[in-house]
């Protein structure tokens, strides 16, 4: 006999999950289990998990605040599956705690969060951004671009995403530097023939200063008005972690006194990005939706790990 989930209910609040979900109806319905998906931005709030998390064995989230007040509601559930890689918005040790499993899925698209890294250093590198819209508007500016070719690049985080942002980099004729904690970090370095460095060196040499990192406690604000100050007069910022890597004031300040040329940011510390934040006053930064790894085929490949962890958690795998 199949396994079945007649009976079960889960909630889907990841919008890249939802928009494959034609890829898993077939397979939910076959098992008999129910599944929501309400209208998501970026997350859902708290207040708004609190309110309905009671009702779910299981739950696929994207960047959801499952804070441990969220889960000590969530009676009934038996798995939180996060899509994606970063889990810094569940607080895993209260879950732990109320006997929650907590599944992510890593590895699936560092090819894609550094395809789109280096997209940030070519337009601050160039100001295509600017150019289209002088273009669009009529005129025919002309901005003199930076070379990218021999410059220097420091990479904070050498897992998947800063090794595949490293080899892009090295394909671009630049010299990189990185950054991390582990001992397989170092040996990737070694093997791309990248520079593995003390924080401060890489803040240091970097002409482009690329976040990969994961946020925790050591990550936060790990750009802030210190390491700002190491780093190479006019040089450039590009962000495809998590917001909260940078001090954002720190940077605002950088930013206002040409210390820093420019900055590309995927991702801010609130999100989206308030109408009145001033990083909108820079026309030279490129700015971006939390976007990232938001491909089709990087998409397709999170969301069957994301079901599977679902449905091992369930007990019907």
């Amino acid at each position: 006999m199949s396994p079945s989930g007649e009976g079960m209910r889960v909630l889907v609040t990841c919008r890249q999950m939802q928009n494959c979900w034609s890829y898993f109806e077939a397979q939910f319905a076959e098992l008999g289990i129910a599944v929501d998906q309400p209208e998501v931005v970026q997350q859902p709030s708290e207040a708004e998990l609190i309110e309905i998390i009671g009702q779910y064995d299981g739950m696929i989230a994207g960047d959801d605040p499952l804070t441990r007040e969220v889960l000590s509601h969530a009676k009934k559930l038996k798995i939180l599956s996060k899509w994606g890689v970063g889990t810094d918005g569940i607080d895993k040790v209260a879950a732990a705690d109320l006997g929650i499993p907590v599944t992510n899925t890593p590895n699936v698209f560092g090819d894609e969060v550094a395809d789109l890294a280096m997209g940030y250093v070519v337009m601050l590198a160039r100001q295509l951004h600017r150019i289209d819209a002088s273009v669009k508007s009529g005129g025919w500016w002309k901005w003199e671009g930076q070379s990218i070719s021999g410059l220097d690049a420091g990479i904070i985080g050498f897992g998947s995403i800063g090794q595949a942002t490293a080899r892009r980099c090295l394909g671009f004729g630049m010299k990189v530097h990185a950054y991390d904690v582990t001992p397989e970090a170092e040996a990737a370095a070694g093997e791309l023939g990248v520079a593995y460095e003390p924080l401060e060196t890489v803040f240091a040499s970097a002409d482009y200063l690329i976040l990969c990192a994961p946020l925790v406690p050591a990550t936060r604000h790990i750009v802030n008005a210190e390491t700002l100050a190491l780093m190479r007069p006019g040089s450039r910022l590009v962000n495809v972690s998590r917001g909260p890597l940078v001090d954002e004031p720190a940077l605002i300040e950088a930013l206002r006194s040409g210390h820093l040329a420019a900055a590309g940011l995927d991702v801010f510390e609130t999100e989206p990005l308030p109408a009145d934040s001033p990083l909108r006053d820079f026309e030279q930064n490129v700015f971006g939706s939390h976007n990232g790894s938001n491909t089709a085929e990087g998409s397709l490949r999170a969301s069957y790990k994301a079901v599977d962890n679902l449905l091992a958690g369930l007990g019907l795998k």
